[in-house]
């Protein structure tokens, strides 16, 4: 499965406002700095996927603000999907994706990079991801729901 991909936005959306309003964690600030701000926030962490949690990526020299999304579904000890926006580039870019795949290629197993489905090609995209962590939905947030 490959998950949908949103088309029916007036406007771009980008990755924060979007994991924000779709996890319930209240968080600000680019991307990247989600996993420094969680603690200050009460918002537990780790390295572990959770359903509700957001995946936090960190900066690489192609995405300067990093990259958030929300882990939707856990498929296997090495493979989640999520939602998210404003990954795909081009006409697709500011679009929110959903169900989407990402595969841990970490060599330890231990989700510190991952790949992510990529529209464009139909497939895992070819450019691993530096993931810092995962931010944990606090209870009573649309996440922990």
């Amino acid at each position: 499965m490959t998950g949908s991909f949103g088309r029916d936005l007036s406007e771009p959306v980008s990755c924060v406002p979007y994991a924000r309003a779709r996890s319930g964690i209240l968080l600000q600030g680019d991307a990247w700095q989600w996993w420094g701000a969680a603690p200050a926030y009460s918002y537990s962490r780790g390295s572990s996927p959770r359903v509700g949690s957001v995946m936090v990526i960190g900066r690489t020299s192609r995405m300067r603000d990093g990259h958030v999304s929300v882990v939707t579904r856990i498929i296997s000890d090495r493979e989640i999907r999520v939602d998210h926006a404003n990954w795909a580039s081009g006409s697709a870019k500011g679009r929110i994706a959903r169900d989407q795949r990402v595969v841990d290629v970490s060599p330890r197993n231990d989700w510190s990079l991952v790949r992510v489905y990529y529209p464009p090609i139909n497939d895992l995209g070819t450019s691993n991801y530096p993931v810092l962590g995962f931010v944990y939905a606090s209870p009573g947030t649309l996440a922990s729901r």
